[in-house]
């Protein structure tokens, strides 16, 4: 087992290049600044190589520091399994599991963190809201455990993969909208309406103009987030209509002064599932967030909306 000493070294390592800045990332360790550059240089002097540009302040890392910072993060990563696994084997998972989860399934994770808490009552939940890109980068950096997101479009790499539900697309209008008493519209009435949307730097954004732009139409919302609470609110307004998941209503429930009409010509959906890294073995935290969602039936859930 890696002696602790060499163990805080790394950990003090991957803080410098997460903050570029020697008295933040000491301050983040909860060490003086002295003692995390003494730790940093009994590194180089181990290795016996440079890791760091120095001047009078952070510079970079350099190419060896480049990938000592990956080989840190993934030893770092699996000596923290390690412990988890040895210390779950005798009194239960413990620990805190870090789940990233795009705005458009929010809907759907506490299905999974009910499973989870259930089978493991010792361990804590961190749920992190993310762009689809930014959660491929938690897991190839070993700062996530899982994450929720698009299995299809856009699909990441180098990870195992679970599929969860298929998502559906609603307008919605105000109750006395000339469109609220139909079953259903076409894509091309919808991108008609005065619309509240999220921002193109959301895949489920980018899905909605990709399919979109298949069949000849475009897209001009009024409003543009990068969060559905907005959307949602503007909803409320009364003012606007939106292109949303049929899922939010599990969360929304009904609103009597909103009408949820299907989108077809063409049915659209995509399927949204959870993904852990490509590692064998698992770390304790993704194989019981996995084991959770095998035995969670989220389509069911959400077909009545």
């Amino acid at each position: 087992m890696p002696r602790p000493m060499l163990m805080r070294h790394l950990s003090y390592f991957v803080m410098l290049a997460k903050e570029r800045h020697f008295a933040r990332a000491a301050d983040a360790c909860n060490v003086a600044q002295p003692t995390l550059s003494a730790a940093i240089r009994k590194l180089e002097e181990d290795l016996g190589a440079t890791l760091v540009v120095r001047s009078h302040r952070f510079v970079g890392l350099t190419p060896e520091g480049e990938k000592l910072l990956a080989w840190s993060r993934q030893i770092l990563t699996d000596y923290t399994s390690l412990r988890d696994d040895l210390a779950g084997a005798r009194q239960g998972l413990v620990g805190d599991l870090r789940l990233g989860v795009i705005p458009a399934a929010m809907p759907c994770v506490s299905f999974l963190t009910a499973r989870f808490c259930a089978a493991n009552p010792a361990a804590t939940i961190e749920i992190r809201s993310m762009t689809s890109r930014a959660i491929a980068e938690g897991l190839d950096a070993f700062e996530l455990d899982g994450g929720v997101t698009y299995l299809e479009n856009e699909p990441v790499e180098h990870v195992q993969r679970l599929p969860l539900y298929r998502e559906r697309y609603k307008l919605v209008v105000p109750h006395d909208h000339p469109l609220a008493g139909r079953a259903a519209v076409s894509w091309q009435e919808a991108a008609g309406e005065r619309l509240c949307l999220l921002s193109q730097d959301m895949q489920n954004r980018r899905i909605i103009d990709r399919l979109t732009t298949s069949i000849g139409l475009a897209v001009h919302p009024v409003v543009v987030s990068n969060s559905f609470l907005a959307v949602c609110a503007h909803l409320r307004s009364g003012d606007w209509a939106s292109i949303v998941p049929h899922s939010f209503f599990h969360v929304l429930g009904k609103q009597p002064e909103l009408a949820a009409i299907d989108i077809v010509d063409p049915v659209h959906s995509e399927t949204i599932g959870l993904i852990i890294s490509d590692r064998d073995p698992r770390s304790p935290m993704a194989g019981a967030l996995f084991a959770a969602a095998l035995e969670t039936d989220i389509e069911a859930a959400f077909a009545a909306f």
